[in-house]
């Protein structure tokens, strides 16, 4: 498995494993109209070209893909999306990381999941992200907001 940098005509293979990859999280939520199964193929290659979205190939295919965008220092974190069949063998750990290191001017990465996302918050937590607040959106769905801060130590001597 490789990562790279998404490019304008990965956008529609991405925005494939996107909504298979978000299925579960509908179901969990009771809510097909999310934004990750809603989002359009043109604001998918606008994401792409404003952005850092890297994606991870086996082989020619497509297999997940993550989005950061930089806002002040802080890089905004989001559609972490890995194909059903690929998940829990460490793609997404895999993506994160990689997105981490692409964007080293960043001096924190917030993203946000909804409350009943265990795998995500599990994940997320063992990355090193901290939650920083809650927000309901509705009866069904709070969100958790969480922020990593990379350490900038120097190395021991």
């Amino acid at each position: 498995m490789t990562i790279e940098r998404a490019v304008a005509a990965d956008a529609g293979e991405i925005l494939t494993v996107q909504r298979a990859a978000y299925v579960s999280e509908a179901q969990l939520y009771g809510d097909p109209y999310i934004p990750p199964l809603v989002e359009s193929l043109e604001q998918l290659r606008k994401a792409i070209e404003t952005g850092v979205v890297l994606k991870a190939l086996d082989g020619g295919r497509i297999v997940g893909a993550v989005r950061g965008q930089l806002s002040g220092t802080t890089c905004l974190v989001g559609r972490l999306v890995v194909a059903p069949d690929r998940q829990g063998q460490g793609l997404g750990t895999a993506l994160l990381a990689a997105l981490h290191e692409q964007v080293p001017e960043a001096t924190a990465f917030d993203l946000f999941t909804g409350h009943l996302s265990e795998g995500n918050l599990r994940l997320y937590r063992r990355l090193g992200y901290r939650a920083t607040r809650r927000e309901r959106m509705d009866d069904h769905l709070t969100l958790i907001h969480l922020r990593r801060q990379p350490d900038r130590s120097p190395p021991p001597r």
